[in-house]
């Protein structure tokens, strides 16, 4: 056993970062065509420091804008996310990278390795381009048997970088919680997420773009060359040629339709794209937390506090896994109890795509009922009367689980990002996001919880005896369905999900 061990701990020695290439973020673009669109239009009297944001809601034209963001750059593409999947949308926008970088734009794609199982070699291909550098947060080294990682540094491998974000030229970004892959852009063949990002050009794009340098060289980010063997010569033709017979499939239509019709970028550069110009922070944390190095001062969860302030009025948390802790169902049910109006909408039981999650939630929802605070519970089977390609805003598509994460404060302020209201966001993974002062938003937000999702979730309250029920508004006047379990679930699903619970894994969900 002790030589078996040795020899794992072998396989997982990390390369040295020693001769690790040094770029940041390119600062002389405004006069390319994106900065040159990225200027406050002359007849809004904006104050210095503001950012022009628009949400993000419906997934093919979330797609859309990232491909056409891409064909629009002309410097550099800054590229960072948890999830790249190499299904249909995952492969277009890797094409579309690699064509970025044919015209000469530098691409810098930062992946955390937790979920590029497979992808190897398209890695690999895109990283010999000269124009492309790809590296991997926190990777593993044996890249076929990934678990053995886990037996001998289970401490690294288990903090992931959780950060989405996707810039142009330093000068119009894309900040939220979509990860890369078909599911995250309405094309699930079971399930799509119901997600949600922002546009973001102005003041707070160069700050996205600092984190990005401030991750990019951090001790946790190893170039794909140092961990991969080389592509052969023609991967690049190969990665190319399967990008263009995906682009031709039939499944690919609707996003071909997309890329057609979607107007976001091309109003943005003829100067025509109406965007809210208001103050924009970014919150994120600091790189070191992927090994456990950083400070309590320098997490997300202190600086959102700081930013965001305490609640007076009213509190909007959406949130896919929602664990909130003793603590911070004491803190949920305070603000309840001095009158603020606190509301979670999060994944049902039925919806929700990571169950043990569950498990740290359902155990806390008695109290918070008890304490005031009200909860919704996403549907998996909200929409299916409706056109997976409408507009649906915060309230997602058929057959839809919720993976937007956003807050809002006292109808004054949002914060939409990667993070997630649970022990793993908080302690583990790295996130970042924006906090925006707009009343809009958070006016839409409050829309979503008191009209848009009004039939599409469970609305949980306790009965007479102080047992929970689920409460299922149908469509019209008349009366909600009452369920005594959770609906749509099965008894071993539920069984599962209660033992789960007692189990001491609620800090690593």
């Amino acid at each position: 056993m002790l030589a078996l061990f040795a020899l794992l701990g072998g396989c997982s020695a990390l390369p040295t970062l020693e001769g690790r290439s040094n770029s940041r973020a390119f600062n002389d673009t405004a006069t390319t065509q994106l900065g040159r669109a990225s200027l406050p239009p002359a007849h809004l009297q904006t104050q210095p420091g503001q950012s022009g944001v628009l949400a993000l809601a419906e997934g093919y034209e979330a797609f859309a804008t990232r491909m056409l963001l891409a064909e629009a750059a002309e410097r550099s593409l800054d590229v960072q996310y948890y999830i790249w999947h190499g299904d249909l949308t995952g492969t277009l926008l890797m094409q579309a990278l690699g064509q970025a970088a044919g015209r000469g734009v530098r691409v810098r794609l930062l992946l955390d390795d937790n979920n590029t199982t497979g992808m190897d070699a398209t890695l690999a291909a895109l990283d010999s381009h000269p124009n492309v550098e790809v590296r991997l947060f926190n990777p593993f080294m044996q890249r076929n048997w990934r678990w053995l990682g886990y037996l001998t540094d289970f401490s690294r491998l288990n903090r992931r970088m959780h950060n989405k974000s996707f810039t142009a030229d330093n000068q119009v970004t894309i900040v939220g919680g979509r990860n890369i892959g078909d599911e995250y852009f309405d094309a699930g063949q079971e399930t799509s997420f119901v997600d949600l990002d922002v546009l973001a050009v102005g003041a707070v794009v160069p700050r996205v773009s600092a984190d990005f340098d401030r991750y990019w060289a951090s001790a946790s980010a190893y170039p794909v060359a140092a961990l991969l063997p080389p592509a052969d010569p023609h991967a690049l033709e190969r990665l190319s040629a399967k990008a263009a017979l995906a682009r031709l499939a039939d499944a690919a239509a609707p996003y071909r339709e997309a890329l057609g019709r979607s107007d976001f970028v091309r109003q943005l550069i003829a100067g025509e794209l109406e965007l809210e110009w208001t103050e924009v922070r970014l919150v994120s944390d600091d790189p070191a937390k992927g090994l456990g190095k950083a400070g309590a001062q320098a997490l997300l969860p202190q600086r959102l506090v700081e930013v965001l302030g305490t609640p007076q009025e009213d509190l909007l948390l959406v949130s896919p896994y929602f664990v909130p802790t003793t603590s911070g169902t004491r803190a949920l049910t305070e603000l309840s109890t001095r009158g603020v109006d606190v509301r979670v909408l999060t994944n049902s039981l039925a919806a929700t795509d990571v169950p043990a999650v569950h498990a740290g939630y359902a155990k806390r929802r008695y109290a918070l009922l008890a304490g005031g605070v009200k909860l919704f519970e996403f549907k998996p089977d909200a929409h299916a009367a409706r056109s997976a390609r409408a507009d649906h805003g915060l309230a997602g598509s058929s057959g839809a689980s919720l993976h937007a994460k956003t807050f809002a404060v006292d109808g004054q302020r949002v914060f939409i990002g990667s993070f997630n209201l649970d022990p793993r966001s908080a302690a583990l993974n790295t996130e970042s996001g924006f906090v925006i002062d707009s009343p809009r938003l958070a006016h839409e937000i409050r829309h979503a919880f008191q009209e848009t999702l009004a039939t599409e979730t469970y609305t949980l309250h306790l009965d007479p005896e102080g047992r929970i029920e689920w409460q299922d508004k149908k469509p019209g006047n008349t009366p909600p369905q009452v369920h005594q379990v959770e609906p749509q679930t099965s008894l071993w699903t539920r069984a599962l999900v209660r033992v789960l619970s007692w189990l001491p894994i609620e800090w690593m969900l």
